[in-house]
């Protein structure tokens, strides 16, 4: 059973991991460092906990401890009890959901290890925005991809922002960072995959034309939030596929086209 403490100090060690939530640069930088990431809300900690995470700590405004009640009784990790204006002290900003956990991160499996056993990947390159970041792992998650492949220099899909979007998605797609870009992709390819590359170039093939669903193993790249995928990316590619658009719309968000093409490179797939 958890010790439930009562803290009435900004100031006191045993929040640090909570201090300065909203200061991007420095937990971008401290969260990986140590270890560990936050989850926000009931059911993203829920989540992350059934997904095998261990707790640090939580922090729970008082009206929170009885509706995490089962989760407190269960684990062994401290859990501090704050009013709202002192989770807000510590953290920098409101936290609307009144329940925060510390979660240590556990050791990433390598690229070539989720390959073996997977059918369907999706490869980011330089997605550095923690929101689409979210929204990726969520479509990838909903729509049967099996894992995610990431750039070196991808933002955190364990930032709190990521967990947040995703609703915990983030959990449930396993993924591994390429040690470099665009040579990783050599990798993909030899583990038998067509490396398909999403622009919105005319010169590229529309999904349907493609028909990724049809193919043994795909591995769907997509670049950041208006830049897209970088020459080298582009080259590397075996082919290059786009959503045809109407009214004279040129591209969609990164997001909203990840769950448009992760559709039409799984339809027909039996989910689990």
């Amino acid at each position: 059973m958890a010790d439930l403490i009562t803290v009435e100090d900004p100031d006191d060690p045993r929040l640090r991991d909570y201090t300065g939530l909203t200061d991007v640069e420095l937990r971008r930088k401290r969260e990986p460092a140590e270890g560990l990431f936050i989850a926000e809300g009931e059911k993203v900690i829920r989540r992350a906990k059934d997904a095998g995470y261990a707790m640090r700590s939580m922090l729970l405004s008082a009206k929170w401890v009885d509706v995490m009640r089962d989760v407190i009784d269960e684990l062994p990790a401290p859990v501090y009890a704050v009013s709202p204006e002192l989770a807000e002290r510590v953290t920098g900003y409101h936290v609307h959901r009144g329940a925060l956990a510390s979660m240590q991160r556990k050791p990433l499996p390598t690229a070539d290890e989720l390959l073996q056993t997977a059918r369907r990947v999706v490869v980011m390159e330089s997605v550095n925005d923690h929101t689409n970041i979210g929204a990726i792992f969520r479509s990838a998650a909903a729509l049967g991809m099996d894992a995610v492949l990431l750039s070196p220099d991808c933002a955190d899909p364990l930032y709190r922002r990521s967990v947040k979007v995703s609703m915990g998605a983030v959990f449930s797609v396993p993924y591994a960072r390429l040690d470099t870009w665009p040579k990783s992709l050599d990798s993909v390819r030899e583990a038998g995959f067509t490396l398909l590359a999403l622009t919105p170039d005319e010169k590229a093939k529309t999904l349907d034309e493609t028909a990724p669903h049809k193919m043994q193993r795909v591995a769907l790249m997509l670049g950041a939030e208006g830049d897209g995928l970088s020459t080298q990316a582009l080259v590397a590619a075996d082919e290059w596929v786009r959503i045809p658009m109407a009214h004279g719309v040129d591209s969609l968000n990164v997001g909203a086209a990840a769950a448009v093409a992760f559709y039409a490179v799984a339809t027909g797939r039996p989910h689990p």
